[in-house]
């Protein structure tokens, strides 16, 4: 039994290997950002043989850093943004075009004229989602109405489709495994949750041919060894889960009942349902959350399009940062945000709203207002967001949420935090591993070979870093959300007129 698992955690804007001893203790740590393409307005491309070269390269340089080789790893478990669109040739391995990555909204008008034409309760019903140009399916049709000659190429199998873990499980085994997780196959709108195959109305509908697509299987499974040419030898690949599942796995969530919410590019909100499915009338999503031992658990799901990236956003295009992590600093240097209110709609409104049009709008704006206070507003705005989400749930559910575990990069801003929890009043748990996501998917390959031989063992693992408790007032409460409401309500106005 080797002494180590190695995760891949292949991001939106970065790749990263992190290998864990039995512990969750990170041995050591690469990353490493790589390129995005936004060729038109709405539209969000990467190079897939970039998402590939850049993971194979931090997972050697963490193999190096650490001083081990290939014998000293138990298992690679992978974890991934979902929906990103990858089609490829079979026989070169060369993809046949840009990924189309999650955020792009190239299809949003072929989303609205499907839910025009009354197919929402149909695909709801099968796949848990709401019709939206956020998941596979339309993006795959888009890649094969627009390459010529590419149906009939995917027809007779000569052309594969797969999210960003089945690319990377295809790439590391040397074309060998063309298999996808449930976890995965849920977020496409082309798979039944109940039957936990691909639906072939779904795939008469959107004209997808099923030679070109994977396998789906358990997150927990045995889906090959890796070329020797990659790490000197095989390491089984045994895990792999989509990031927003993959960070519940992580965060120990493992009863129904339980939530997390990830602050990474995005922010998600997952609600662990336990064995049945639980249908959203409030602008949420229904998926798996993982298949393990037989059995299958499900989850409810929020989701903003926009956390990170709107740090992202600060540094890079408004020049107000010149690095993410100064934001905390930059946004305590005021008392308040003065008034200013950002929605950051950078890509359209996600849940509970689900308006593809919107676009982002800084609101409140007065002589007096500086760079600290838009930087302290846009930091609010993820807690928001966060707390719309968590407001649907509530609906959902019939009750209310009073512990909430957090993870992802942004969790680190303590002002973020805190402010979280008075915007949302709950009790806020910060582990002193942020990484949930990783850890997840090494949980996941490290259960299928025994290396843990229960979940009691990823239990034992978690320890608490801070708790933030709630410290204002409900009538200061009810000041902010009304105005951060107002905001939402003149972007979605502004998208009618």
């Amino acid at each position: 039994m080797g002494k180590y698992i190695m995760a891949l955690d292949e991001g939106t804007t970065s790749a990263r290997c992190i290998i864990y001893d039995k512990d969750g203790t990170e041995v050591s740590v690469r990353q490493r950002e790589f390129k995005q393409y936004y060729p038109h307005d709405g539209w969000v491309e990467q190079d897939a043989m970039e998402i590939w070269s850049t993971q194979m390269a931090v997972a050697q340089g963490a193999l190096l850093q650490a001083n081990l080789t290939y014998r000293d790893i138990e298992a690679i478990g992978i974890t991934n943004q979902r929906e990103t669109t990858i089609v490829w040739d079979r026989e070169t391995g060369e993809p046949v075009g840009p990924a189309i990555v999650w955020q792009c909204r190239r299809t949003a008008d072929y989303a609205k004229q499907l839910q025009d034409e009354g197919y929402e309760a149909m695909i709801r019903e099968k796949t848990g989602l709401i019709i939206d140009a956020y998941f596979s399916a339309t993006k795959l049709r888009w890649i094969l109405e627009h390459v010529p000659g590419l149906r009939a190429r995917a027809e007779r199998g000569e052309v594969l489709f797969g999210t960003v873990e089945t690319w990377l499980i295809w790439k590391m085994t040397g074309g060998r495994t063309h298999k996808t997780d449930y976890s995965n196959a849920a977020r496409t709108m082309m798979f039944n949750i109940r039957t936990l195959d691909w639906d072939e109305e779904l795939l008469a509908l959107f004209d997808i041919p099923r030679a070109m697509l994977p396998k789906p299987v358990p997150c927990s499974y045995h889906f090959g060894e890796t070329i020797p040419e990659l790490f000197g030898g095989g390491i089984p690949i045994t895990g792999a889960a989509g990031d927003q599942q993959a960070a519940l796995f992580g965060e120990a969530c493992f009863n129904k009942g339980q939530v997390k919410s990830t602050y990474g590019t995005g922010n998600f909100l997952l609600l662990n349902t336990g064995e049945e499915p639980v249908f959203s009338s409030s602008g949420l999503l229904t998926t798996i959350a993982w298949g393990l031992d037989g059995k299958v658990s499900y989850a409810l799901e929020g989701s903003a399009f926009v956390c990170g990236a709107a740090v992202q956003w600060l540094r890079d295009e408004m020049k107000l940062l010149t690095n993410s992590s100064e934001s905390e600093a930059v946004a305590r240097s005021v008392d308040s945000s003065d008034g200013v209110t950002v929605v950051p709609a950078l890509t359209g409104l996600g849940a509970p709203y689900w308006n593809p049009a919107a676009r982002g709008a800084i609101l409140g704006i007065k002589r007096s207002t500086s760079r600290a206070h838009v930087v302290r507003a846009t930091l609010e705005s993820l807690a928001f967001q966060n707390e719309d989400l968590l407001a649907a749930m509530e609906k959902d559910l019939g009750r209310k949420i009073t512990e909430l575990k957090v993870d992802g990069g942004a969790c680190k801003n303590d002002l973020l935090m805190q402010f979280q929890a008075d915007i949302s009043d709950v009790r806020l748990i910060r582990h002193h591993s942020i990484e949930s996501t990783s850890l997840g998917a090494a949980y996941f390959a490290g259960l299928t070979t025994g290396y843990y031989h229960s979940t009691e063992d990823i239990i034992a693992n978690k320890s608490v870093d801070r708790v933030f408790e709630p410290g204002i007032t409900e009538e200061e409460r009810a000041v902010r959300l009304d105005a951060w409401h107002k905001a939402v309500r003149a972007v979605n106005y502004l998208t009618e007129i």
